[in-house]
This record gives C-alpha cells, structure tokens and sequence, in this order.
C-alpha cells in the first residue's frame, strides 16, 4: 500500500502521512486506531510497544 493510498484511507495527504511514517510528526489517536484497523493489528504494536501484532479481544462487546 502506497503512503497516498494510506493517506485517501484516513481522509488526510500523502504529505501529512509520510510525517507521521518519518515520526516528524506526532500522530492523532484517532489516526492510530484507523491505522490500527487497516492493518489489523494493535495500537501497541504500531507504537513499537511490543512484537505481537494480533489485535486484543473486545473484552464485553455488548458495549458497542
């Protein structure tokens, strides 16, 4: 995926994206969870908090 597929994906530019990528700039929380989402993985992992790229499970999904 290109970075201005990425960036059509979450409404914002090419531009704007390549700087959250380069870490010039810090990325919105609601960027991170759509991130999150495309790529399937967890928040966590984006931030290079941990290795393991599986999403938790929802722990009551009633809650939605």
């Amino acid at each position: 995926m290109t970075q201005a597929q990425v960036g059509r994906y979450l409404h914002i530019s090419q531009r704007a994206y390549a700087h959250y990528e380069a870490g010039t700039r810090d990325i919105p929380i609601d960027i991170l969870i759509q991130l999150a989402d495309l790529y399937r993985v967890n928040i966590d992992y984006l931030l290079e908090r941990t290795d393991r790229k599986e999403m938790l499970p929802e722990s009551n999904p009633s809650r939605k």
